[in-house]
């Protein structure tokens, strides 16, 4: 059985996916990284050469090869709820969290990386995450069988609970 976390960018999916990794003696995996790995350049080239579409294409296939797997923490990126297809795999092997924050944590949060391209054009940064977050939320709603909001919460805190309802489940 796996452990995926969904949320937004910026939601602490990855230091807790590590920090899960770590206490629950499991192995950590990245989604992002899996995708750059397979294509053999970052993302924002990825998203150049192909656009978002292909982008997807590759985030569906690493989607499935990590759901195979088993006894690992995976880090899904934020849109990988954009695909159903997507969320059924994980789905078969997996407990699904879904870690969220608010738009101004949010922006706090990542408004100094640089690793990803926009996803909308025209709009402030603040109005992106405002708008695809506004978009995605059902769709985390949907796929997760638990919320945890990271807003108030130290990485530690969420790994805790996370751990909690791992132990309960």
């Amino acid at each position: 059985m796996n452990i995926v976390l969904i949320g937004y960018r910026g939601t602490g999916k990855s230091v807790v996916g590590e920090l899960l990794a770590t206490r629950l003696g499991m192995t950590y995996m990245g989604m992002d990284a899996q995708i750059v790995k397979k294509a053999g350049m970052p993302i924002p080239e990825i998203v150049e050469k192909s656009g978002w579409p292909g982008f997807r294409v590759m985030e569906s296939q690493v989607a499935r090869e990590l759901a195979g797997l088993d006894n690992i923490i995976i880090d899904a990126g934020g849109g990988v709820i954009e695909r159903p297809e997507n969320i059924e795999a994980l789905q078969t092997n997996s407990r699904i969290f879904w870690l969220k924050a608010s738009v101004n944590v949010i922006v706090s949060r990542i408004q100094e990386g640089t690793q990803r391209p926009a996803l909308t054009t025209g709009k402030t940064f603040t109005e992106e995450v405002a708008e695809v977050l506004k978009q995605r939320t059902p769709k985390y709603k949907s796929a997760a069988q638990y919320e945890i909001d990271t807003d108030p919460l130290t990485p530690e805190q969420v790994t805790e609970r996370i751990i909690q309802i791992w132990c309960r489940a």
